[in-house]
Order: C-alpha cells, then sequence, then structure tokens
C-alpha cells in the first residue's frame, strides 16, 4: 500500500474555507458526524430572540433530534452558552422530541471539558473536534467525538423520583384520553397483581407494588399521544410481533421497550399491551 501524504488545515485561517463551507460539508452527509443516520430537518433555524441555530438533525424513524452548533477554531465561553441556549430553546418549543446539543469545533479545548463536567451530564451534550485534511484531490474533514451524551436510565425500583405528585396534579395538565391511558394500563395490571397501584411524580406515572416504588412499566404524557416504557429485556420474536401489529416502537433503551401510544391505541392493541405488561411484571 502506497503512503500518501496529507497535510491539515484550520478552517479559520483559510482564505477559502469558512463556517458556511462546514455547515454544507454536514448538511449534504449527516452521518459523517458519526453520530448515526441523521438526516438534516433544518439549517440557519431561526431562534425566537436568540439568533440561528447552524443545524437541526433528526433520527429517521425516532423522536430524537440534534442541536448542531459550529464553531472554527477553538471552543470558548459564548460558543458553548450560545449552543445550550439554542438547545433549550428547541427542547422547551418540541417537547416530543428526545433533544441534544451538539458542539463542533477545530479544537475542543481543556477548559472546555472543565466547564461542561460542571454540568454533571444534566445536558444531553455531544463534543466533536473536526479536523480538515488537504489532499492531492481536495479537502475533506474528519470527525471525532471528544465528549459523549451521557444517557440516563429510568428511575430504578425502590429509588423516588425528584418530586412526587398527586392525581389531581396531573388531571390539571393532562388531557382526559391522555391521562385515560395510565388508568387502562392500571386496570389491566390489577388483573394479575391487585397490589399495584400508579405512582404519581413530576414527569411520570410509575407503579407501586404494595407500597414500594416498582416501574416495571412507567408513562409519559404527551401533546395527543403517551410513551409507554415497558421494562422487558429485548427479544427479537416480541420485536417481530410488535412490528406486524404496526405498534409504534421508539429506540430499544435501558432495557425497556418503548412505545408511542394513542388512546385507541389501548383497545386495538389490548391483548398485545397485556402480554407486554405480565411479561415486564415478571422480569420485576
Amino acid at each position: 500500500m502506497n503512503h500518501v501524504r496529507v497535510e491539515t488545515v484550520t478552517i479559520k485561517d483559510h482564505a477559502e474555507l469558512n463556517e458556511d463551507w462546514v455547515q454544507e460539508y454536514i448538511a449534504k452527509d449527516p452521518k459523517a458526524l458519526g453520530l448515526g443516520e441523521l438526516e438534516l430537518r433544518d439549517k440557519e433555524r431561526r431562534q425566537p430572540h436568540a439568533g440561528r441555530l447552524d443545524l437541526l438533525l433528526e433520527q429517521p424513524g425516532s423522536e430524537k433530534r440534534y442541536e448542531v452548533e459550529i464553531q472554527l477554531g477553538e471552543t470558548d465561553p459564548s460558543h458553548i452558552i450560545r449552543t445550550i441556549e439554542y438547545w433549550d430553546v428547541e427542547r422547551k418549543r418540541y417537547p416530543q422530541y428526545e433533544h441534544c446539543a451538539v458542539i463542533v469545533a477545530e479544537k475542543i479545548t481543556g477548559r472546555f471539558l472543565n466547564v461542561i463536567n460542571l454540568f454533571n451530564g444534566t445536558i444531553p451534550l455531544v463534543a466533536i473536534q473536526m479536523t480538515a485534511i488537504k489532499m492531492p484531490d481536495g479537502i475533506g474533514l474528519t470527525f471525532t467525538k471528544v465528549i459523549d451524551e451521557l444517557v440516563r436510565g429510568p428511575v430504578d425500583e425502590g429509588e423516588e423520583v425528584s418530586e412526587v405528585k398527586d392525581r389531581e396534579y396531573w388531571e390539571k395538565r393532562v388531557a382526559k384520553p391522555i391521562l385515560g391511558i395510565a388508568d387502562e394500563i392500571l386496570s389491566m395490571v390489577k388483573t394479575f397483581d391487585p397490589s399495584c397501584e400508579q405512582k404519581y411524580n413530576k414527569y411520570s406515572i410509575g407503579m407501586a407494588q404494595g407500597g414500594v416504588t416498582n416501574n416495571f412499566v412507567w408513562w409519559e404524557p404527551k401533546k395527543s399521544w403517551a410513551l409507554l416504557c415497558f421494562r422487558i429485556l429485548q427479544d427479537e420474536h416480541l420485536t417481530a410481533e410488535l412490528e406486524e401489529a404496526g405498534m409504534n416502537m421508539m429506540d430499544y433503551k435501558w432495557g425497556l421497550y418503548r412505545l408511542r401510544i394513542k388512546p385507541e391505541d389501548m383497545k386495538l392493541h389490548a391483548d398485545l399491551i397485556g402480554k407486554l405488561l405480565r411479561k415486564a411484571h415478571g422480569n420485576s
């Protein structure tokens, strides 16, 4: 194999290359970032009272979005703040999606790493260092993930969610048909375990078994649907059964099957949902 000499160049100091060039490069091939098979959702996305987001990428077939900011040269405090600000704006405007902030810079500094560590994983953030390489037939970019997203799992059994709420709290915040999904889930569970009750928390409704938290299933409300999570080990036969039934599955995470459920699904897929509940309960 022949040895080919390559030369790295600094985009910030280059006479012809600029941030627009990098933005277009990523927009044409989002998977180059190394974050999976992503698609471009928007470019130069206007933010209310907060400028423009460089790139909005999304993962096809899921509810995951990436707010991407590009920085030529090394990272600086203003860039960190802007990236987090845009991420925060997007997650508040579109809470039905999972959001992750992404910083792409030519140099990820030690100071930047120290600042990010202060957040202690409370902000889902990815830092990617890009390198421009000059070759005989042009200039290409390579991307190296320096900081990966810290994904926190669901509350384990016996642990309390940060803030306990009650039924009244949820009735004021969720439409009756959506809240009814949680009620129907409880009714199904009680057919095989009468000791189970709903456990109301600030962001979700879980399960308590005999007064002790046991989240073998838990529920998060969205505007017109609910996210149902079942603590079930991944099984190719079960996955095939869910797909054949046409159920809307989201990414498998944390040892959970996650389903996007609408009120009408509770009757349409009652038998299959009941099967999932029994299986999850058996794993608890």
